[in-house]
């Protein structure tokens, strides 16, 4: 095995492949705290890539709750489960990765899906956690209440070190050099599902009735005529937004995604424990317990939702949110300016300006000598 770094646990790391990263990264951040569930990304993915015989429960993006819904069941459990307890010191990952934890014979760690386990998209979904037990004792006095979940959206990350990639013996699944998207060569896939075993994600789907692996492709077509993927063009919250990530030492403040990952480190990824590098980055919900979020994000949790929560603070924090979801366009580049941001493509050229703080109208009760209505 090759030695690698990590940049996301703080140390090197132990990969099948020699590191080699592409020309630029695709990535993304999701703030959760705007997330409303709505499932419009999920329809929109399903109806544009998976309608086809063979991936009837297929959802290459899916909104879960959490902490008691996942799709498929149990994929995070089972996945920190059999990596075991491992520590952060600092920032620095003290425990095994799923690759350096791999059993003799096999490649990465990792576990296969029952079938059944496909069979409730939204389990969980909406459940809090502990109400039943709590109501018993008085919910309505506790301040602040103990009752929490909260939506979290995933597509495939990505990933720098791909388990899927590191897995396959047919060499099918392969790294785009040009933008780091991770996908599957169906012409060479056998079918051995050795990638669905391995994706601790479990991101990568079976279809039996064309005998291949499939999963999120990033939507490259569109990310190809700088656009952004059609979960994000879809996102009624405006939660979204995608665009590449440099490497922490080149990383640049006017670029949208380096500016809330290695900046301001507002976004963090799913699970860095697990060894992956994914490039699917969280805004973590203020409203969750630290000890629940530590264990999804890492040991940059405590200073992500603060930073947050004094957003107002940093103009810039605020204008770039403001930003997400108002283009289809891929956005390299933003600026504040005055009271507006503006973002940029990878030319220079404007493509989207909003203003930071949406202007408000307060209209006279009567248009003449007729009354305004609330309905008007």
């Amino acid at each position: 095995m090759a030695r690698v770094n990590n940049w996301q646990i703080g140390r090197d790391m132990s990969y099948w492949y020699a590191e080699e990263r592409p020309r630029k990264q695709f990535a993304a951040v999701f703030d959760i705290n705007k997330c409303i569930a709505c499932q419009t990304c999920t329809i929109a993915c399903k109806t544009t890539w998976t309608s086809g015989r063979g991936q009837e429960y297929m959802l290459w993006n899916n909104v879960e709750s959490k902490p008691f819904g996942f799709y498929p069941i149990a994929w995070d459990v089972n996945a920190l489960d059999l990596l075991g307890a491992g520590d952060w010191k600092g920032n620095t990952y003290q425990g095994r990765t799923l690759f350096e934890a791999a059993r003799e014979g096999e490649r990465v760690l990792g576990c296969p899906p029952a079938a059944d386990d496909y069979a409730n998209p939204n389990l969980g979904e909406d459940d809090a956690l502990d109400t039943g037990a709590l109501i018993n004792k008085g919910l309505e006095l506790l301040v602040p209440q103990a009752v929490w979940f909260f939506y979290l959206a995933r597509i495939c990350n990505h990933c720098t070190y791909p388990a899927c990639l590191a897995a396959c013996p047919r060499g099918a699944i392969y790294k785009r050099p040009e933008d780091g998207i991770v996908l599957a060569d169906q012409k060479k896939c056998r079918g051995y599902r050795e990638c669905v075993k391995a994706c601790p994600y479990k991101k990568v789907f079976f279809n039996a009735d064309a005998n291949v692996s499939q999963k999120c492709i990033g939507c490259y077509p569109l990310v190809e005529q700088k656009e952004q993927p059609r979960c994000f063009k879809n996102c009624i919250g405006k939660i979204r937004n995608q665009g590449f990530l440099s490497r922490p030492q080149d990383a640049r403040e006017d670029n949208p995604i380096d500016y809330l990952v290695h900046i301001r480190k507002l976004a963090l990824p799913l699970l860095p424990q697990l060894g992956l590098e994914p490039n699917v980055y969280y805004v973590p919900p203020i409203n969750a317990p630290k000890t629940f979020l530590k264990q999804m994000f890492g040991p940059g949790v405590e200073q992500a939702v603060e930073t947050y929560k004094g957003a107002a603070q940093d103009p810039k924090i605020v204008a770039l949110l403001s930003l997400f979801g108002c283009t289809p366009k891929t956005i390299h580049r933003f600026k504040v300016i005055g009271g507006d941001v503006a973002g940029y493509d990878e030319k220079g050229d404007e493509i989207v300006r909003v203003p930071v703080k949406e202007p408000a109208f307060v209209r006279a009760p009567m248009n003449g000598d007729v009354p305004r209505l609330n309905v008007t």
